[in-house]
């Protein structure tokens, strides 16, 4: 790679050719600039991943600017100049007793705002910020291109860091961290309503609630609790999607051995005799007295330890969160018995962190990109541009344990039913991860193709040929044309 002045030079390069068209609708002109917030990060993993000298380009001043009560961001630490598309980051409160703030980062269309969809986008976990979402799945991975397939490109996305305690949300009180997987969906609700308050021009738009990974709870949660309670002003809720979803405890947790069968990860012999060993049932708490199955189970796990959870098909690398008593989101890598050790072990808090020549990031390892986030996540003049309330919280992670999180519900299947029947659109889309429900009963079509199927009732189920757990991330161009059709007035896929 080349040195990092000329590739961030080229990043900007990139993105002044191209030209804005006219505003739509007659609501207000914004300009179509590319969907350049991943490339906030991509900057600084140029400067510090290239061959060239250190921190060699002088960051833009961070600033965020008051209107109206939003704080729309204009310069950020990472990027030099103004950012070239439209960026608000806030907070709303959800609990007022106890002080339960969620904070949000929201990006408008780029094709017709006034008109597009605009899509709650909740990040899985629980607990996993919805910067990850932002960054490395619905506006894509960071990357020294222009990227065209971000799903800003065809809707409105408020990203939202829920429930409280993941992310920038925080509580003034510690008894406002104290909800359940009930109390989140309707804390959401209360989040959709004051937020649409303060942006009405967004209050006619098609609403969609969407998420991944755990949230394929958190999302019918949400929205069957907005189709439950949607008093005056009603909002306009059309349907809902979720990708790589939890569905069910018991049928999540079953379905991982059929799902390893299925794609080759286990032998014939293996599967045959976890089947006779544990009954032939995989859905049911397992006997602790049945050694026969115990001693299978730990078999297929020492066979399968090294696969990537995530996407089969990539190296496992490691798990990118922080671990209590390490100062270093670096240190601890390695997944897979230290296969791939790091080179460098620094405190990224240190101020010589940036002189390194080199991080030594191997760059098969897709979770590196998550690594520089915590970087940039925690840098002062980033925070200051995000409008993060000093104090708030310590340390920023992308994915979080929230040990006051009570998970009160053990599957959506009735939430589903009563959605679906109520009129609200259902998109279920699938990938390739270890785990998480659909994925037995559908991995056979993910060699073939993509697989659609729709089913009564306006619920669609798909398929996202090479997708792994969070599928915009690896397969975006073909996530946003399924979101845009899906999303169309056809409907279909």
């Amino acid at each position: 790679m080349g040195g990092g002045a000329a590739a961030v030079a080229m990043v900007v390069a990139s993105s002044a050719s191209l030209s804005s068209s006219p505003a739509s609708g007659g609501r207000r002109r914004r300009s179509t600039p590319p969907p350049l917030l991943p490339l906030l990060v991509a900057v600084l993993l140029i400067v510090v991943a290239t061959s060239g000298g250190g921190f060699c380009c002088a960051a833009a001043p961070s600033a965020a600017k008051e209107g109206a009560g939003r704080n729309v961001i204009t310069h950020v630490k990472g990027f030099e100049g103004p950012l070239p598309f439209h960026l608000e980051t806030g907070y709303v409160e959800v609990d007022e007793e106890h002080g339960a703030r969620l904070f949000y980062y929201f990006i408008a269309s780029e094709r017709n705002p006034a008109e597009d969809p605009l899509i709650l986008w909740i990040t899985g976990g629980p607990g996993c910020s919805a910067l990850s979402g932002l960054l490395f799945e619905i506006e894509g991975f960071p990357r020294l291109v222009y990227f065209e397939d971000s799903w800003t490109k065809v809707s409105n996305v408020i990203f939202l860091d829920a429930p409280v305690g993941t992310g920038f949300s925080y509580s003034r009180e510690e008894a406002g961290l104290n909800v359940s997987l009930t109390g989140s969906g309707r804390q959401n609700h209360i989040f959709l309503r004051k937020w649409l308050a303060e942006h009405p021009e967004f209050a006619s738009n098609p609403l969609y609630i969407g998420g991944d990974s755990y949230s394929g709870y958190t999302v019918p949660v949400t929205a069957l609790d907005i189709a439950t309670h949607n008093e005056d002003p009603k909002l306009n809720l059309v349907g809902y999607l979720v990708g790589n979803a939890a569905t069910d405890d018991r049928y999540d947790t079953g379905g991982k051995v059929p799902f390893m069968h299925g794609m080759g990860l286990i032998s014939d012999e293996l599967y045959d005799a976890a089947k006779t060993g544990c009954g032939g049932d995989f859905y049911k708490t397992p006997d602790p007295t049945n050694a026969r199955c115990a001693s299978v189970m730990m078999a297929i796990n020492m066979v399968t330890f090294a696969v990537n959870p995530v996407h089969i098909l990539e190296p496992f690398c490691g798990a990118a969160v922080r671990t209590p008593g390490v100062r270093s989101i670096f240190q601890g890598y390695g997944g897979g018995g230290g296969r791939r050790s790091m080179l460098v072990q620094d405190d990224v808090g240190h101020p010589d962190f940036f002189s390194k020549k080199r991080l030594n990031l191997p760059v098969e390892c897709r979770d590196n990109g998550y690594r520089l986030s915590y970087i940039w996540a925690d840098d002062p003049e980033v925070r200051a541009a995000l409008g993060i309330h000093e104090g708030s919280i310590g340390s920023w992670s992308r994915c979080t344990t929230l040990w006051h999180y009570s998970h009160d519900v053990t599957t959506v299947i009735p939430h589903h039913i009563n959605l679906t029947k109520a009129g609200y659109r259902a998109l279920v889309y699938n990938a390739a991860p270890i785990g998480h429900p659909y994925a037995s009963s559908s991995i056979c079509h993910i060699s073939v193709g993509r697989f659609t199927r729709t089913y009564a009732h306006n619920l669609t189920f798909t398929t996202v040929k090479g997708g792994g757990h969070t599928a915009p991330e690896y397969r975006p161009k073909e996530c946003q044309a399924m979101l845009d059709r899906w999303t169309s007035a056809a409907g279909q896929l």
